[in-house]
């Protein structure tokens, strides 16, 4: 017993754990820790945990660091747009002129004339077509401007006389509010005319340091391929590199069939708009070919401005027969070109080509619509590369060649086989 007045019970040392005390019958007490009986000690709590939930939370933190990655990606590129935009065109450049450069190289053309003579021969191509555009909507200019004329003329009668039956005073007040609009916002548009011209002076930026990146790419692309593969460990490097001549094959089978796809689009426009009797046919047909290389949306604005032009030179009528016209034709490239060419091409879902379009036209603009499914083809042919290519071998992939795009995965004879191709120079 421990008296309170007892020195010797007030001085006796006390021991960890309770331990030499006694309780009101002689026997010695231990305050052990409690224990929950529900939690043992130093048991694992995972299996506690539902297994759904498990692996829900270990997606989630993986989706997330997946999601930040991408965004940081997104947001260097952003940054560095004006590099990036270049790169990516002067890639879809060399997939394009890389056939022709060959083709030179083959009849022992040296590789540095060659390129000189294709790119020439591609700027002339490109900056005749474009004055050719440029030359005839200058010239047809006030031909438009007088049908525009008369065509405002006979909506400002039908607003009068017809079912809407307005009084002069309101058409005049609206237009009235037009001008007080246009001149309370002179400051903005200055403004916007400024950033204009400093737009301008980025692009002629940009096609300079695209033009230098293309003259590189093609003289040199299988050198700076070589040179970047070295990064890769050496046990895989053949695997990379494999991967990677695929998916610029891959890119390369996507120019031949976008520009296919884009041939068919202005004939079937321009026979279109000259059946029904539509002023500057070739350079809306040409407006149509440069703009169907973004797939869908391209072609689509550039018929939406053939609709207004009929709208104005041949009336209401003319326009509906016009944008039934480019109607069927954006049916033909859905449901016929793109899945026969493109998808056979770059191997690619109608719905994933969609989804591609979409997002990179919200995150990059047109830029980011033109690249956004060439991006997604080179990725799906190099990944399906690193997941199914048996004994890789650089040596036997030429990437001008349609099936260099796909792995050597399946026997010779089956379907999706590819039969290697040796070419004498491989082109990167």
């Amino acid at each position: 017993m421990i008296f309170p007045g007892c020195h010797a019970c007030r001085t006796r040392p006390r021991e960890s754990g309770g331990i030499g005390r006694s309780n009101r019958y002689g026997e010695p007490v231990t305050h052990a820790r409690r224990e929950d009986p529900f939690l043992p000690e130093h048991e694992d709590v995972t299996g506690l945990i539902p297994r759904g939930l498990r692996i829900s939370a270990a997606l989630a933190w993986r989706l997330i660091v997946v999601a930040a990655a991408l965004y940081v990606v997104g947001w260097v590129i952003g940054r560095l747009s004006v590099v990036v935009i270049p790169l990516g065109i002067a890639l879809l450049l060399s997939a394009l002129l890389a056939p022709a450069v060959q083709k030179l190289v083959a009849v022992r053309f040296p590789r540095g004339l060659a390129t000189a003579i294709v790119l020439i021969a591609g700027l002339a191509v490109l900056g005749g077509l474009l004055t050719f555009v440029v030359t005839q909507f200058s010239s047809g200019l006030p031909q438009l401007q007088k049908q525009l004329n008369e065509s405002l003329n006979q909506i400002k009668e039908w607003l009068i006389n017809g079912p809407a039956h307005l009084r002069q005073e309101q058409i005049q007040e609206f237009i009235n509010q037009v001008f007080g609009f246009l001149q309370n916002n002179q400051s903005w548009l200055t403004d916007t005319a400024l950033t204009t011209a400093s737009t301008v002076g980025e692009i002629v930026t940009g096609f300079l340091l695209t033009l230098f990146i293309t003259i590189f790419f093609l003289s040199g692309g299988d050198g700076i391929w070589t040179f970047l593969v070295r990064v890769a460990p050496g046990r895989v490097r053949n695997r990379v590199d494999v991967a990677g001549r695929r998916g610029f094959a891959s890119l390369v089978s996507y120019v031949r069939a976008t520009a296919a796809v884009a041939v068919v689009d202005a004939v079937g426009i321009g026979i279109g708009l000259w059946i029904v009797g539509v002023p500057l046919v070739i350079p809306l047909a040409t407006l149509v070919f440069l703009g169907a290389f973004i797939p869908i949306i391209g072609a689509l604005l550039t018929g939406g401005i053939a609709v207004l032009i009929a709208l104005v030179t041949n009336g209401f009528i003319g326009a509906v027969i016009v944008l039934a016209i480019v109607v069927g034709v954006m049916q033909l490239e859905s449901h016929v070109l793109q899945p026969l060419l493109l998808g056979r091409a770059v191997k690619l879902h109608p719905l994933a080509v969609i989804l591609a379009i979409t997002i990179g036209l919200v995150v990059g603009g047109i830029a980011g619509a033109l690249m956004a499914v060439p991006i997604l083809a080179v990725l799906n042919a190099g990944v399906r590369s690193l997941l199914h290519e048996e004994n890789p071998d650089p040596a036997e992939v030429n990437v001008l060649k349609d099936q260099a795009a796909q792995p050597n995965d399946a026997e010779p004879g089956t379907p999706g086989a590819t039969v290697p191709t040796r070419g004498e120079d491989d082109e990167k």
